[in-house]
């Protein structure tokens, strides 16, 4: 451990394996069950690994600074360096927080007389929100490059069926033709949407409180730009009471968490409306369903099911938090506390729902005939009938409108032609409409129909086709910089552990 001696002495003055290093000078045993009740030990594991490497850093500020000794600094650092080995499971049970437990296991290994100089200058107010930053700035990484290749499934998907003739939908009725390209593009650009939230809040939650203490700073001369460096941050929380109360970057990532389970549940919905008899549009792998305890016959959408559900439990999360904030006085109030588990699981939820969204359409098989097969049904081609109406007769959009809605009303919704006759049968008086066979013909076509759409943004071939290789371009460059996000984080991380000798 570069070098230095591990010192493992007992603290005689307080006796072996002490526990509670606050409390004892100022109160008395906390009641049991108060105890379990203001306790976050059942979720500081989240915490644990990132409490360390914040220990490492300020200790070694101290040292820096002239505060404390080199023998003191290598001391702590290889202590701590043992206590992260030995993990999580290791620390002592007595104390309320993960902070508490390393700093008990530091004293516990090498006495008061060093470990006692963990805490100079800093407080646990300052502390936990580094480590909840730290912990969280990862999880938005992982978020990032999971929400990057299910784009990338969506586009190889899109790819494949440019040409895959679908009916699309408003109030959940046919409306017009387009293609399951162009639909998978449109949950395309929601994600990016929902991506550019995601790492947008990155940066406002890459920021480092450290060296705030309690709300009024310090007396000691620490030096916060080398912390803030030494952890991978991109500056500082400078405001030291904004900086251990403020927990506006926990809203963000649950924002734009929230946002994306609505994209993602958006998505769940339209498979398993798509998955069942009635549509008939997809199957879903086995790997991602299940069967019924009674009846055999069940291929069951589960997951996407759960992904469903899973976008209220994060909105509910973030609803929590918002009412956990509402109103807290500054600085520090444990209130705050409470908002950790709320973020950790909100975090998880929309990452577990993003990866199993990328097993789901990695493995989904389409039913193109089925697709080609609704496409027509519902008098799909209506709207180009009247716009063929316009275009070749020059009448006024709302009379072919009203033209074509009479169609509708009468039935013939698959009349492979319609003359002069037929729409004065409808209740029309116009005395010629001037239209060819080839163009009714054309209209009612529902491949025509999409080709003609090819303004930009629209589903014909050529026009879906541009958008998808422009995206490429953009997942690529997105995907650079979220990567070199990881390796930054990681290095720091790898630094000061090499420091520690792990």
């Amino acid at each position: 451990m570069i070098g230095a001696k591990l010192i493992i002495t007992v603290d005689s003055s307080l006796g072996l394996m002490t526990h509670d290093i606050i409390r004892r000078g100022r109160l008395s045993a906390l009641d049991d069950l108060a105890a379990r009740f203001i306790s976050s030990r059942a979720t500081d594991e989240w915490l644990f690994r990132y409490d360390i490497l914040v220990d490492i850093a300020h200790v070694t500020m101290l040292k820096q600074q002239s505060i404390i000794t080199q023998t003191r600094h290598e001391t702590l650092v290889a202590a701590l360096g043992l206590i992260y080995m030995r993990g999580y499971s290791a620390l002592p049970r007595k104390a309320d927080d993960v902070h508490v437990a390393i700093e008990t296991a530091l004293i516990d290994d090498v006495g008061s007389e060093h470990g006692g100089w963990l805490h100079v200058g800093r407080s646990r107010n300052d502390e936990v929100v580094t480590c909840i930053r730290m912990a969280l700035r990862d999880e938005l990484v992982l978020l990032s490059l999971d929400i990057l290749t299910l784009q990338e499934v969506l586009l190889d998907l899109a790819e494949e069926n440019v040409d895959t003739i679908m009916p699309g939908f408003t109030h959940l009725q046919h409306a017009q033709a387009t293609t399951l390209g162009h639909h998978l593009l449109g949950y395309y650009d929601a994600l990016e949407r929902d991506c550019s939230r995601v790492t947008d809040c990155f940066w406002r939650t890459n920021k480092c409180p450290l060296g705030a203490a309690a709300f009024a700073s310090t007396g000691f001369p620490l030096d916060r730009d080398l912390t803030a460096a030494a952890l991978g941050f991109d500056g500082l929380i400078e405001h030291s009471m904004d900086a251990v109360s403020s927990r506006d970057f926990a809203v963000d990532a649950l924002g734009a968490s929230s946002s994306l389970m609505l994209t993602l549940s958006r998505l769940a919905e339209e498979l398993i409306l798509w998955s069942s008899t009635e549509f008939g549009y997809v199957e879903l792998d086995d790997t991602f369903t299940s069967t019924s305890s009674i009846m055999p016959q069940k291929k069951n959408p589960d997951t996407l099911e759960m992904m469903r559900a899973r976008s209220g439990s994060v909105i509910g999360s973030l609803v929590a938090v918002l009412s956990i904030l509402k109103a807290l006085p500054y600085s520090y109030n444990l209130d705050l506390q409470e908002v950790t588990p709320h973020l950790r699981q909100g975090m998880r939820n929309s990452t577990e729902s993003a990866r199993i969204a990328i097993g789901i359409m990695r493995t989904v098989t389409i039913n193109k005939e089925r697709l080609a097969d609704m496409s027509t049904r519902g008098f799909t081609a209506a709207t180009e009938l009247a716009d063929t109406i316009v275009r070749v007769t020059h009448v006024p959009f709302r009379t072919a409108h009203n033209l074509v809605g009479a169609l509708a009303r009468s039935g013939d919704h698959n009349l492979s032609a319609i003359d002069d006759i037929a729409i004065k049968q409808v209740g029309q008086s116009l005395s010629s409409l001037g239209l060819s066979q080839k163009d009714v013909n054309d209209a009612l076509d529902v491949h025509k129909n999409v080709e003609k759409r090819s303004v930009k943004g629209g589903p014909a071939m050529q026009e879906v086709q541009r958008m998808i290789k422009s995206r490429r371009q953009q997942l690529q460059h997105k995907r650079r910089n979220v990567r070199k996000q990881k390796k930054a984080l990681e290095k720091a991380e790898m630094d000061l552990l090499r420091i520690s000798g792990v």
